[in-house]
């Protein structure tokens, strides 16, 4: 098939590729950004864990070795999570998932990420026609 017969007489494609403006996906599922969010709690993490055993062991090796560990589990363990929950869903379920998290858990927070322009009414909704 010629490259030429895609193209229609107004210069316009008569196709568009599905995947064309979605994120590559880097390890396990998770995308660049995924990963460096991942990567960046495991590592807080770790060391959170590993700064107080480095000061109460007396050695200091111990807090980059946790939060390696942390980073190795938190990417691992932590990406094939996310690839569960993100399975058969839409590109941007995941921010949009955790915009409405942080919204409803914390009313201060919902200026910073967005979180206004979410509905987040509950109840019945109505379509005001009228009962035949």
């Amino acid at each position: 098939m010629s490259e030429h017969q895609h193209i229609r007489a107004d210069g316009t494609l008569s196709f568009l590729p599905h995947r064309l403006n979605r994120h590559p996906v880097v390890v396990r599922g998770l995308t660049t950004d995924e990963l460096w969010i991942c990567s960046g709690l495991s590592g807080a993490a770790g060391l959170l864990v590993g700064a107080p055993l480095s000061w109460l062991f007396s050695t200091i090796a111990l807090a980059p070795t946790f939060v390696v560990v942390g980073i190795a589990l938190g990417v691992f363990v932590g990406g094939g999570i996310l690839r569960r929950q993100k399975r058969g869903r839409p590109d941007t379920w995941l921010y949009r998932q955790l915009q409405w998290r942080l919204s409803t858990r914390s009313p201060l927070l919902a200026g910073w990420v967005g979180g206004h322009v979410l509905i987040t009414r509950s109840g019945y909704w109505s379509h005001r026609r009228p009962a035949r």
